[in-house]
């Protein structure tokens, strides 16, 4: 059997090390758990959509993320249970009022051309976050970190260079806070937040995310990048923990059907895709050792385009409830899904970790009580036989996207005359069209970035980027502002979904779950992390 040095070495390590404690494996074995390691360590993926930037500072999607994990590495990680562990900080702390974090970082970290990662390169990066000549649409997010002078830097008051972080020393990174964050340290797990290499950056500008450009420090670097077709990356011989490191290289294939990318998972081309949709219960029974349900942080909604340019109709809230109220939410989730996904009448998944239900008035009702009230508020606001609602749903493409929209349509259109039309658009193009707000209604879904109910609520604020839908409530935001600084903050929060479900400037829809086809050979998944945040680096395959 062959394997890589690095690999010989990381047995060699660890055939050591258990040898001290009386017992050992042989190298052909996993260090830790003894398992028959496969001679080949590739692990290939479906992607639905193509990555639209591999720059960690303007990504915004969640396939985005998951390919900076790889790629780079910030100060923490998480382990398979979403606990936080080391990543370039070897350790952090907290000063006594819990407004200062400082991490030490690790010295034997570095760039995938062998230069050291230091703390001046957090600096650059989070100072790049803010940067309004950038335009992070991330850069909401670093305010939300609660970091000193990011609001100023952010409405243009300020340089960027005044934002609340500074090197105290090569291997010393500070970081000041405007009021004590609980949750501050896992929201540096994002890559909004990872260090990118200063002089890749400014030598290649945008092109620098290229594979013959990109200068990274996580366990893997980029070696192709075709768009909307496939990627690869391979270890990088550079990262830190390499030795500790078993998949070689990890290939994704941008598959749009599902149906099609099962045929591919069943052929042997795929390790991992997702399950179609409807089809998991007969899955689970045919493949139980592949057909995986796992806890998920996210939420699945419709969003109303409320803003000056979207339709009237939409600017009453009477119109909003009815179409909210008309969707059999247990349909979509049994019938169409069946992956044990879970009805949803608030925004934030109940699964949040110290997140109460905030039972949402609608929510206790059945679905027949909705439907009546949906067609009582559509007629009050005007619409019926001869005054149909008629507007565009925009959804990205998917063929579970296009199921779930198609049933939601239906429904509307036969319990209250409303001619609704489904359109599909690729993924990058539907968000640079949502983004401009050139819509009526967009399909969309929110993965929690860090496991606190802040990351789901705080897309309501007014002016939020990530607002779609426009809406603005004083009192959200001033609820919002209060709960980052409570020790309880559950009451605000549930006072914001009960506004949110008053005013219903989203359609939440169903809470998710990961519904995954995975080969049984690949060992490592995070199974218990609800935010499913994986690192192929923790990943292997098994021998026969």
């Amino acid at each position: 059997m062959k394997y890589s040095k690095a690999l010989k070495a990381s047995a060699s390590a660890a055939l050591i090390s258990v040898m001290l404690v009386g017992e050992a494996f042989p190298a052909d074995t996993h260090p830790k758990t003894g398992e028959t390691l496969a001679e080949t360590q590739v692990f290939r993926m479906r992607l639905l959509d193509s990555i639209p930037s591999l720059d960690p500072q303007l990504m915004e999607d969640v396939t985005g993320f998951a390919f900076a994990r790889d790629l780079f590495e910030g100060l923490l990680n998480q382990d398979a249970d979403g606990n936080l562990v080391p990543g370039v900080a070897e350790n952090w702390s907290a000063n006594e009022t819990n407004d200062v974090y400082t991490f030490n970082l690790r010295q034997n970290a570095k760039w995938s051309n062998g230069d050291p990662v230091t703390a001046h390169d957090f600096v650059y990066a989070w100072q790049r976050s803010v940067d309004p000549e950038l335009g992070s649409p991330y850069a909401w997010y670093v305010d939300l970190m609660s970091i000193e002078n990011a609001s100023q830097i952010l409405a243009g008051e300020l340089d960027k260079s005044e934002l609340g972080v500074r090197a105290v020393d090569d291997y010393t990174f500070e970081v000041r806070l405007t009021s004590p964050l609980p949750y501050f340290a896992s929201m540096t797990v994002l890559a909004t937040v990872f260090p990118v290499h200063q002089a890749t950056v400014e030598a290649h500008g945008a092109e620098w995310t290229r594979p013959e450009n990109m200068v990274s420090n996580g366990a893997y670097v980029l070696k192709e990048w075709v768009v909307n077709e496939r990627t690869v990356r391979e270890r990088n011989p550079q990262y830190w923990n390499d030795a500790a490191t078993i998949v070689d290289r990890v290939e994704t294939q941008v598959i749009n059907d599902e149906n099609v990318a099962y045929t591919r998972y069943l052929a042997g081309e795929l390790d991992m895709t997702a399950v179609p949709s409807g089809q998991f219960k007969r899955l689970e029974k045919e493949r139980p050792d592949e057909t995986l349900s796992l806890p998920y942080l996210g939420s699945y909604y419709y969003s109303f385009n409320m803003s000056d340019s979207g339709p009237e109709p939409f600017k009453d809230v009477r119109v909003r409830k009815a179409l909210s109220y008309a969707i059999d939410r247990s349909v979509i989730a049994e019938n169409i899904l069946q992956g044990g996904q879970h009805p949803a009448y608030n925004v934030t998944p109940l699964a949040t970790a110290g997140f109460v239900d905030p039972k949402t008035e609608y929510a206790s009702w059945t679905q027949e009580e909705r439907d009546a009230k949906a067609k009582e508020l559509l007629a009050d606001a005007g619409f019926g036989a001869d005054n149909p609602l008629k507007f565009d749903l925009l959804y990205n493409t998917s063929e579970t996207h296009k199921k779930i929209a198609t049933a939601i349509t239906a429904m509307w259109s036969q319990k209250l005359g409303v001619e609704a039309v489904p359109t599909n658009m690729e993924w990058k193009t539907m968000l640079e069209t949502a983004r401009n707000g050139n819509f009526d209604m967009v399909r969309y879904a929110w993965i929690g970035d860090y496991n606190e109910a802040s990351t789901f609520l705080d897309l309501h604020r007014t002016g939020g980027a990530q607002n779609w839908a426009s809406f603005s409530n004083a009192k959200v935001d001033a609820l919002l502002d209060a709960a980052k600084t409570s020790k309880d903050p559950n009451p605000a929060y549930t006072e914001i979904e009960q506004i949110l479900a008053a005013e219903m400037p989203v359609v939440p829809i169903y809470h998710y779950t990961s519904v995954l086809m995975k080969n049984p050979k690949l060992k490592g998944w995070p199974m218990q992390n609800i935010q499913q945040n994986w690192y192929s680096r923790d990943l292997y395959f098994v021998s026969e």
